[in-house]
């Protein structure tokens, strides 16, 4: 679907831009990290409630995905093959559901799985911080393994918007990193924009306008160009 709206050539040249000003002219410390957004039309805001909704995308868009291991035997040894943090089911009990520490658990992690066997010990053990802050542990069972389970995280990627009288209708999400090649971006991009159209109620009709920029660079409007 994108394909046939977005122009194959502009989408090139505006991923080149983009990387040519994050890694060239304005070359920064850290590695950046690519958004899209998406500017919508035709919703009223009195009627419809709020879009969402997670997608995997063809190349993880993190160059860092951080995950914490909430562990039995079996997986904190598969965690230290990974090097993934992990902790087991005495360092919970040591939190004895300090606020502080399980906040720092939340904040320090993009994701956090557990054992099925440990999981319903989690709020008895954290309390209910991490649930608060969206990062309650995931399970992980038995037949699971832990490298397939980060690797379909990394790509992982959630649109959302809650819609609200006089405020902008826009959806983004990270779709790639300035460390990434032109056409994994591209990919990325694509599949990014198929998914959010396929939540659009009229397709294109919905979209107003989509760019793309990296952290700190300027924006490349990739389709839509007039009011």
């Amino acid at each position: 679907m994108a394909r046939k709206n977005i122009s194959s050539e502009l989408l090139a040249d505006s991923i080149q831009g983009l990387l040519n000003y994050s890694l060239k002219t304005k070359k920064r410390n850290f590695c950046e990290t690519i958004e899209i957004h998406f500017g919508l039309k035709n919703f009223d805001p009195a009627r419809d409630k709020r879009i969402a909704g997670n997608t995997e995308l063809p190349h993880a868009p993190r160059k860092k995905f951080a995950c914490l291991v909430l562990g039995n035997e079996a997986h904190i040894q598969e965690a230290k093959e990974l090097g993934i943090d992990f902790r087991s089911l005495d360092d919970l009990k040591k939190v004895n559901r300090d606020k502080k520490i399980v906040k720092k658990m939340g904040k320090s992690y993009d994701k956090i799985l557990a054992s099925a066997t440990i999981i319903r010990q989690v709020p008895r053990l954290l309390g209910p911080h991490l649930n608060r802050m969206g990062k309650f542990p995931l399970a992980l069972r038995p037949n699971e393994t832990i490298a397939e389970k980060v690797e379909g995280f990394a790509k992982n990627v959630k649109f959302q918007l809650k819609f609200k009288v006089g405020a902008p209708m826009c959806l983004s999400a990270p779709i790639g990193n300035v460390e990434m090649t032109e056409k994994h971006i591209e990919e990325n991009i694509i599949a990014a924009t198929n998914f959010v159209l396929s939540m659009m109620k009229k397709g294109w009709q919905n979209m107003k306008k989509i760019h793309v920029k990296s952290s700190m660079g300027p924006t490349f409007t990739i389709y839509g160009f007039s009011a």
